[in-house]
């Protein structure tokens, strides 16, 4: 897949970040994760991105990584495409984002680099040269400590093809309408805020209609409904699920930094689909938690 079909690809539809499973030990599980693509698949998701924030890239090594991939992208050949997260120190993106293109990812999510603060030239170079590294598109993650200014990203899709996405994870109204402004139909837009649906309504407003959905991980068909009421302006439908789901949850989830993902793994859990637990430094949710967790999915008859 060229990089500009796989923009065409990121234009449109619900996006999502497949958790990894691990088994008791922590160990990467392999089959189980298989068993999950094949359940997530024909939901209707665009694209899956394997070893992204939802999948733990930030806790995996490199074999690991390797094996995730391969498991992926072996699994939903001819299904749905598959882009692999990268990130970490320069160098060590690039080597990711290689083994990733090698194994046949489509596509690479590029992710912040780790805590080394920079002016915002140095986070454009360390992008151009992951960019640089590969053929396969790239989609930079403008989050955390990569917060790229317009200027930035117009350098940097001048000098790179395959740099096809912008996904944000700020929300910062002002930089998002600005970036999609400058940059018009270059890019492909994410909406990359955790439980993206809260936001989906205002990013569409502002030319910006995909997004990746988390809970997809555990109530597939819900997401996609509301990625389809989102589309078709159906607000009553986005209020319904947004009353009786998302706005309960989001107390759940802010009740611990990490819970994000956490509280993703719980979810698959309570419907079936254990991942696993999370890996240090990120902890599950306590029981009593898992148990709010359980009656509200219930109560909203979500799946």
């Amino acid at each position: 897949m060229s990089p500009s079909e796989l923009k065409t690809v990121l234009s449109s539809g619900l996006l999502s970040f497949p958790i990894t499973d691990f088994a008791a030990n922590g160990d990467f599980n392999a089959a189980g994760y298989a068993k999950r693509l094949q359940w997530l698949a024909p939901y209707g998701a665009t694209a899956l991105f394997a070893a992204g924030g939802t999948g733990e890239f930030f806790s995996l090594e490199p074999k690991e990584y390797s094996d995730i991939i391969k498991t992926a992208v072996n699994t939903c050949d001819g299904l749905v495409p598959i882009l692999a997260g990268a990130g970490g120190p320069t160098r060590v993106a690039i080597q990711y984002a290689q083994e990733a293109e090698r194994l046949g990812a489509k596509g690479i999510l590029l992710l912040p680099h780790y805590l080394t603060e920079t002016n915002q030239e140095g986070v454009a170079e360390h992008v151009d040269q992951v960019c640089k590294s590969v053929k396969i598109g790239v989609v930079v993650y403008n989050r955390n400590v990569c917060r790229l200014q317009p200027h930035h990203l117009e350098k940097l899709a001048a000098n790179n093809a395959n740099l096809i996405g912008y996904k944000d994870g700020f929300g910062d109204i002002e930089l998002m309408v600005s970036v999609r402004h400058r940059m018009g139909d270059r890019f492909s837009y994410l909406g990359g805020l955790p439980t993206a649906e809260v936001y989906a309504a205002a990013y569409k407003a502002m030319g910006v209609p995909v997004y990746s959905s988390a809970v997809f991980n555990f109530i597939p068909q819900a997401a996609m409904d509301f990625y389809y009421a989102v589309a078709k302006d159906d607000v009553a439908t986005q209020n319904r699920l947004l009353d009786t789901f998302f706005l309960p949850y989001l107390e759940i989830r802010n009740k611990s930094a990490g819970y994000a993902v956490s509280i993703i793994k719980a979810g698959a859990t309570i419907v079936g689909h254990s991942a696993g637990p999370v890996r240090a430094p990120l902890t599950d949710l306590k029981p009593a938690e898992v148990e709010q967790l359980a009656a509200l999915i219930a109560k909203a008859g979500v799946k």
